[in-house]
């Protein structure tokens, strides 16, 4: 019972984390629909489960990835690829002003680049891995098992996956009140968040490297 209960409570905190992905995973709920946003989510899932299975099989490597040069280049580049796609986004141009009232992706292929997109956005953020390896290692010292420790993670997710089902319900009944103006904001937003974020991570990334010289 503490097990399930830290999981869900480390889960919800890392649902209600506002991030950059927590945008885009609105706005796709919004404009495409809550099956659209549901493929974006897993896609994100599905990297998460792989960051987690590297940081338990490599514990050792991931231990000296997570510090020193290599945790720094990981945020130069994570920044990097952020900041591109924040003014991508920034100056995307809106080409639809309605929106069908059903999802409107419908297409195999088309859910699964919602689910790559999403893969792709948690995989270029170097914190998700560090987040992993450290929920890993607090698990392992408060002396758990391997299995109580994957279960521990599972939960976590679950919770996880949970809350953002929520998020993407409650993004979709603001539907009826999008406009193209509404779009072109969501879009400058999206893209400030973005490149915030990479800015803040290469800050992070040229300190690191710097105290490290």
């Amino acid at each position: 019972m503490e097990l399930i209960l830290k999981g869900i409570v480390t889960g919800f905190i890392l649902s209600i984390m506002i991030g950059p992905v927590f945008f885009v995973l609105l706005e796709t709920s919004i404009t495409k629909g809550i099956k659209a946003a549901i493929a974006l989510d897993l896609g994100v899932l599905v990297n998460d489960v792989v960051y987690v299975l590297i940081a338990f099989v490599f514990y050792n490597q991931v231990a000296e990835l997570t510090k020193g040069d290599d945790a720094s280049t990981l945020k130069l580049i994570g920044g990097v690829l952020f900041v591109i796609y924040g003014v991508v986004n920034f100056f995307k141009k809106v080409k639809e002003t309605k929106v069908d009232p059903v999802d409107i992706i419908g297409t195999a292929k088309g859910y699964f680049l919602l689910g790559l997109k999403g893969f792709l956005l948690n995989l270029a953020n170097p914190m998700v891995i560090f987040y992993w390896f450290s929920v890993l290692t607090l698990g392992a010292e408060n002396g758990g098992s391997q299995s109580s420790l994957l279960a521990f993670v599972g939960i976590i997710l679950f919770t996880f996956f949970s809350i953002d089902f929520l998020k993407i319900i409650g993004a979709k009944k603001l539907r009826p009140l999008l406009t193209r103006s509404l779009l072109v904001a969501l879009n400058k937003l999206i893209g400030t968040v973005f490149v915030g974020f990479g800015i803040v991570l290469i800050i992070q990334g040229i300190l690191g490297l710097l105290v490290t010289k």
